[in-house]
């Protein structure tokens, strides 16, 4: 299969992006972003750009793709609700819609997060709801990864310092939280194995958690 990928230089982008490389049912990869991934492999392209509202300049080149993994997110912590939602959701649908009219049919995933309701009364919760409804009202495959603690392996880390330090202080503790969580705790590396699966065979369901992700 062919996949682009959209924030494939954050912690999660960066673990799935390793497993698309290294997966043999995955022959292309195509990331697009303002910052390079500093990486070289014969699997991998990358586009360069920076106004994600405005895929027009390059939509030609995202044509022809089999699936789209979508890694692009922030956290909401000091961000007013139209700044979140300018990245989280305008953002979101961006890329969907141009690859909706270009690919119809095509594989979506979209990395949300544990509590996303349109009807929440949490801004970062009612956004990420709102974003994941209209996303599955599109004409594509799309598919809602809802994971709660993600642990970053094989070299992958946030571009946050503080929150390197939090991973780094909880990776001892992982498999204790696994057990005792096991519905709101996954890696990078499942969460990109499960996308590359949901891509090639679906899944049961459009909205999955940390333990339908961890199965898949």
């Amino acid at each position: 299969m062919r996949v682009v990928m959209f924030g494939a230089t954050g912690m999660l982008g960066q673990g799935v992006l390793r497993e698309c490389l290294a997966d043999d049912r995955v022959e292309a990869v195509l990331t697009v972003g303002r910052s390079p991934t500093g990486l070289a492999h014969p699997k991998l392209r990358e586009i360069r750009h920076a106004d994600l509202l405005d895929l027009a300049p390059v939509a030609g080149e995202l044509a022809g793709y089999d699936a789209c993994f979508y890694c692009l997110g922030v956290s909401s912590a000091g961000m007013g609700e139209r700044e979140y939602r300018r990245v989280t959701y305008d953002f979101t649908l961006s890329a969907a819609g141009t690859l909706a009219g270009l690919s119809p049919g095509s594989t979506f995933v979209y990395v949300s997060g544990i509590g996303a309701d349109a009807r929440s009364r949490t801004m970062w919760a009612r956004v990420k709801g709102e974003t994941e409804n209209a996303l599955l009202a599109l004409p594509l495959e799309a598919f809602v990864f809802r994971p709660g603690y993600i642990q970053p392996l094989h070299g992958a880390t946030s571009r946050t310092r503080l929150y390197r330090l939090a991973y780094v202080v909880a990776a001892p503790f992982y498999p204790i939280l696994r057990r005792v969580f096991p519905s709101s705790v996954t890696t990078t590396e499942q969460i990109g194995r499960a996308m590359i699966a949901v891509a090639a065979h679906g899944a049961p369901v459009r909205v999955l958690d940390a333990a339908a992700i961890n199965a898949l």
